[in-house]
C-alpha cells in the first residue's frame, strides 16, 4: 500500500474516469532505432572497404614494384642506367639469363633476336626502384 500518492504529478491517469492513454510501442520503436542503427553502420562500413580495396590495390602496386625491382637487379646489362630513361627486361635462352637491354622487341631493325624473351618494359624511378611501363596500343604509353 502506498501510504501517499500525488496524482495532480503523474503523467498516466490514475482513475478510472482519467483520460485514455496508449502504451509506447516500445517493441516498435526498438525496432525502428535498430533498423537505423544498421543502415548507418552499413554505409559506414561500406565507406570503409571502399578505403581498404584503394590500399590493397596500392600495396598491390608497390608489391610488383619491388618484384620488378629484384628482377631488374638481378638482371645483367653493360650500361649506364639513367633515372627515368625505360630499359627492357629479356631473358636470353642461350645464355640462361635475365637481361637488361635498351633495345625491345619492336626496337631491332631486322627483328629481335631469336633467343631473346622479353619479360617487361620497366622505367628507373628516382627512388631506385623499378616499376613495369604498360604501353596501350592506340595513343602510346599509360
Amino acid at each position: 500500500m502506498i501510504p501517499f500518492f500525488n496524482r495532480n504529478v503523474s503523467e498516466y491517469a490514475t482513475e478510472s474516469s482519467g483520460p485514455k492513454f496508449d502504451l509506447v510501442p516500445v517493441k516498435q520503436h526498438k525496432d525502428i532505432m535498430l533498423n537505423n542503427a544498421r543502415h548507418f553502420a552499413q554505409q559506414e562500413y561500406n565507406r570503409i572497404m571502399e578505403l581498404v580495396a584503394v590500399l590493397e590495390k596500392q600495396a598491390q602496386a608497390i608489391k610488383r614494384r619491388l618484384d620488378i625491382t629484384d628482377t631488374v637487379h638481378a638482371a645483367e646489362y653493360q650500361f649506364i642506367l639513367s633515372v627515368g630513361q625505360s630499359y627492357w627486361l629479356a631473358f636470353d635462352n642461350i645464355k640462361q639469363k635475365t637481361i637488361l637491354s635498351h633495345m625491345g622487341p619492336n626496337d631491332w631493325s631486322s627483328g629481335a633476336p631469336a633467343n631473346y624473351e622479353y619479360i617487361a618494359k620497366v622505367k628507373w624511378l628516382g627512388d631506385n626502384t623499378w616499376e613495369e611501363v604498360i604501353e596501350d596500343d592506340s595513343n602510346g604509353t599509360i
